[in-house]
């Protein structure tokens, strides 16, 4: 071989070896996260997430988020739920539903009733329901709740077989926690590792943040706040990996006769809740199990949410209360101690 040759080859080596090194020592190109978010369920979602190609998902939460709303909303009237409360005998549910029964059934049998999916026409007869809202008077209960109990409906080759017509099904208090779920599945599916997804107030969280911290989640003080415009925090928590839902009687309510009637209704009763419980922050595995303890807890009270919480594996709960002297308290579960960052 010719020097010539020789030292082509050299320099070529060498060039190629320049090229390496200078390589390794450039910043590899960042994923950027990614924000979404829009209207879905008479409410607005979002999700914050890194997507490794740096795909935008929207159009798929989009499309996800409409397939969900054919099931479980009760603002479509051509939604699986809603034809079942009209009482359409050709209806069949779809795997949305079925999961949604099969959670709502296991908290109401865990609570002994205070959770109860059949209470429509005690949130409607409240005002609190959709269409005109009557609120000058209390309800003939009499009438209402002989068609009120999660006994007297049942599942069965994806047909709901209700022991009276008149029963109509409310899925709110896990419709928004379980869209929550889907849409993370959907992310996780699509590669997401890393993020929050947030509908109403329902939040699963995954991974870190854009900050490569956990989330941040701020829990409301409960302050009566009808218009939701108070931004005032009860403390922030940190958290990955879990659900987190809060549910309070300090949005959704009205006075008369200067007595507070909150959104809050025990099926067992008929009546709205009245006691020293504000709210009630629940994490959880998945989205929907915290969103339907949170409500059930807040028809319980103090001592038997947290009795309750405590009997399930890995979920915990934050509870704030009105002590004897009408100051504010809390209380939470030994193993919500480390989501609290103050």
């Amino acid at each position: 071989m010719n020097k010539k040759v020789i030292i082509y080859l050299t320099l070529g080596l060498l060039f190629l070896a320049f090229a390496f090194i200078y390589k390794s020592k450039q910043p590899e190109s960042k994923v950027e996260y990614i924000h979404n978010e829009g209207k879905t369920q008479g409410t607005f979602y979002s999700a914050t997430y890194l997507q490794p190609d740096g795909i935008d998902l929207q159009p798929k939460i989009e499309e996800r988020l409409h397939e969900f709303d054919l099931s479980l909303s009760t603002y479509n009237p051509k939604s699986i739920i809603s034809q079942i409360n009209q009482n359409v005998d050709s209806v069949r549910t779809d795997a949305f539903f079925d999961e949604m029964y099969k959670m709502a059934r296991s908290v109401s049998e865990k609570t002994n009733g205070a959770f109860d999916i059949t209470v429509a026409p005690l949130v409607n007869a409240w005002g609190f329901g959709s269409g005109d809202q009557k609120r000058d008077k209390d309800p003939d209960l009499a009438k209402i709740l002989p068609i009120i109990g999660y006994q007297k409906i049942k599942l069965e080759n994806n047909k709901i077989i209700k022991q009276n017509p008149e029963i109509k099904l409310d899925a709110s208090a896990l419709a928004q926690g379980l869209s929550t779920d889907v849409i993370a599945r959907l992310l996780e599916e699509n590669g997401c590792t890393q993020y929050m997804v947030e509908i109403g107030g329902e939040v699963m969280c995954k991974g870190l943040n854009p900050k490569g911290e956990k989330w941040k989640i701020g829990i409301d003080k409960p302050i009566d706040d009808p218009s939701n415009g108070s931004q005032e925090f009860q403390t922030i928590v940190s958290i990955t990996n879990v659900a987190i839902n809060t549910s309070g009687n300090y949005r959704q309510f009205y006075y008369r006769d200067g007595k507070k009637y909150a959104h809050e209704i025990d099926p067992r009763s008929g009546y709205p809740v009245v006691h020293n419980l504000l709210s009630a922050t629940v994490t959880a595995p998945n989205c929907m199990q915290a969103d339907a303890y949170a409500t059930a807890f807040m028809i319980l009270g103090v001592d038997s949410a947290l009795q309750i919480c405590k009997s399930i594996p890995d979920m915990d709960c934050y509870l704030i209360y009105v002590d004897k002297d009408g100051k504010n308290q809390v209380i939470y579960t030994d193993g919500f101690k480390k989501y609290i960052t103050n």
